[in-house]
């Protein structure tokens, strides 16, 4: 996964930059508003990490500006969605409000411990669906949020519940590392019933219903960090031999078949 980190005070700027390397993000740093403004229209991004305190603009007039570039077009797809996580030692009522009303999807207090951020990071990007529309491609793979239909061409995928949420992440990733630890949120709500063994069984699953259908596209494990789609030769993956269960097997519990029937 992608993120911008908008920060003005380098030395934490450079603490969160090398905190979020280690768990598996990738990370575009940047300290003033004109310099995320000018990220958000070169690149599209999992999740913004924003300051409000920034030397040349508001963070929340670079709130307002991205959201409603994004909406009208002008900025990458789905910029206008972009989930956002506030930073901020503003901690008044009022200054909540204004930043939730602009757009925020969530807010940090400053000083902050990094395990409070990692949970409010992960619960943001929990939540990039809600805002977007229309469907989510990636080579010959598409998904369409609001039925829930994962395809390969123009072939429906019959994935249970929890297969169509891995799909869903790593399509909408679009070739970025999906950490495994997100994974596991997604499939399990947060709810620490998870495990990572669920979560590679759920990805060979796919994986080898991926290959079946004949998709270019397969699933790369990164690891000891998580999951991504790549283009090409060998679309079952770095471990399609292994694959769990039989093409369609499902975990006990895990809901209908069919891609209708992966919600969350």
């Amino acid at each position: 996964m992608k993120l911008l980190l908008v920060e003005d005070y380098a030395p934490l700027r450079e603490i969160m930059t090398a905190h979020l390397l280690r768990r598996g993000f990738a990370v575009d740093a940047v300290g003033c508003g004109a310099e995320a403004l000018a990220a958000l229209r070169a690149a599209a991004y999992d999740a913004v990490v924003l300051d409000l305190g920034l030397p040349d603009m508001d963070g929340i007039e670079v709130l307002r500006r991205s959201r409603g570039a994004g909406a009208t077009g002008s900025g990458p797809e789905g910029w206008a969605g972009t989930p956002t996580l506030i930073l901020t030692a503003r901690d008044a009522v009022a200054e909540r409000v204004r930043g939730l009303d602009a757009g925020a999807d969530d807010y940090i207090l400053k000083p902050f411990e990094l395990a409070e951020f990692d949970a409010r990071l992960r619960a943001v990007l929990r939540r990039p669906g809600q805002r977007a529309t229309g469907g989510r491609r990636f080579g010959d793979l598409s998904f369409d949020p609001a039925t829930r239909m994962a395809r390969v061409g123009t072939a429906e995928l019959d994935l249970t519940r929890r297969e169509g949420s891995v799909f869903e992440a790593l399509v909408r990733a679009h070739g970025r590392i999906v950490v495994k630890d997100v994974l596991e949120d997604q499939l399990y709500g947060g709810g620490g019933e998870g495990s990572g063994n669920a979560v590679e069984a759920a990805v060979s699953r796919v994986r080898r219903k991926l290959a079946l259908a004949g998709s270019g596209v397969r699933i790369e494990t990164a690891r000891g960090v998580g999951y991504r789609l790549r283009e090409g030769a060998g679309g079952a993956g770095d471990d399609a031999a292994g694959a769990w269960g039989a093409a369609g097997g499902g975990e006990a519990g895990d809901g209908g078949a069919g891609g209708g029937g992966a919600g969350w």
